[in-house]
């Protein structure tokens, strides 16, 4: 009876939580899949989203992302009188993969989108595995960048490249993101979510100590990636390291490059070497925050609005209405 009486309560549970599962992927999906529009560009057809007016921002997401969580990047980041632009990059949620899917590619993408909404010139915020094309952008597109704004870049370094955290938990939550694992990354945020937390580039011991307002932007976040189902693809993409080097030194625009000393994927020689590189860059480094800068928004904040305000301003945007997006 005892062994029945067990048998049947692990197949209630188990049932509870797959009812769980399935109810929130789907929320997941839908909210997804509703949020964006197709523009029909040059370069095919590209997903993306906006919220605001005024000066417009594209803001570019890392790897897991989709036009979604480029909303969510800049939400804390810049004020009012901005008209947010962010698209799902190459293999994210609704965009497709094309046969090309370099940096340098998906840079001719956000061009082709800034063009079908009939915007001339943005500020480019590219943030983690985003900043490659947003460099490429700034390279191949000047005309189209007012400033670029390079946060945890993902990008070329030539003696310590960016990646993952060496251990074998990240490996194979590596793995299991690759294949779009959705219950995996589900369950691991329900029974061991600081395992995600590190997976993220953020020391579990600096999310811990965390007022509750940060942690519970660090966990939106670590769920902002479900259904992994709808990312993987783009992701397969992201997994690729930075290995050829940008021509920073021909890029013109004002640049802003931040990192944090203590980011897991080794973040910082990189936004070393683009800042070092790029044509008077100016570098802002955290000593901790890891690679979600966790301790440092409003920082971050300030440094991304005075910026904008002295460099921006002053300089790029202040021109004829027709020159504005």
């Amino acid at each position: 009876m005892f062994l029945l009486a067990l048998l049947v309560a692990v197949i209630a549970a188990s049932a509870l939580i797959f009812l769980s599962y399935n109810h929130e992927l789907s929320r997941a999906r839908t909210k997804a899949w509703r949020g964006g529009r197709i523009a029909n560009t040059t370069a095919g057809p590209i997903e993306y989203a906006e919220k605001g007016a005024g000066i417009p921002l594209l803001s570019i997401h890392g790897a897991g992302g989709g036009y979604d969580q480029g909303l969510a990047n800049v939400a804390d980041l810049v004020g009012d009188g901005v008209r947010v632009i962010a698209p799902s990059r190459f293999g994210y949620l609704g965009t497709p993969i094309p046969a090309d899917a370099s940096a340098a590619a998906q840079a001719d993408a956000h061009a082709a989108l800034l063009a079908d909404l009939n915007v001339n010139k943005a500020i480019v915020i590219g943030i983690s595995a985003g900043a490659r094309s947003a460099v490429w952008l700034a390279l191949r597109h000047p005309d189209k960048v007012a400033a670029l704004i390079l946060i945890v870049p993902g990008t070329y370094a030539p003696a310590s490249p960016v990646a993952i955290e060496a251990s074998r938990t990240s490996a194979l939550l590596l793995w299991l993101v690759n294949t779009g694992a959705d219950f995996a990354w589900w369950i691991t945020e329900k029974i061991a979510p600081s395992i995600l937390v590190r997976f993220m580039g953020v020391r579990p011991r600096l999310f811990a100590s965390a007022p509750p307002a940060e942690q519970e932007r660090v966990m939106q976040i670590v769920k902002s990636v479900e259904p992994l189902s709808l990312r993987f693809r783009g992701i397969n993409i992201d997994s690729n390291p930075a290995s050829s080097r940008p021509p920073y030194e021909d890029i013109t625009v004002p640049t802003l490059v931040i990192s944090a000393r203590d980011d897991l994927f080794n973040t910082l020689p990189a936004a070393e070497f683009a800042a070092s590189t790029i044509p008077n860059a100016r570098l802002v480094v955290y000593e901790t925050g890891g690679h979600l800068l966790v301790g440092h928004q409003q920082d971050a904040r300030y440094a991304v609005s005075d910026f904008i305000a002295k460099q921006v301003y002053s300089t790029a945007l202040r021109q004829p209405a027709a020159h504005l997006g």
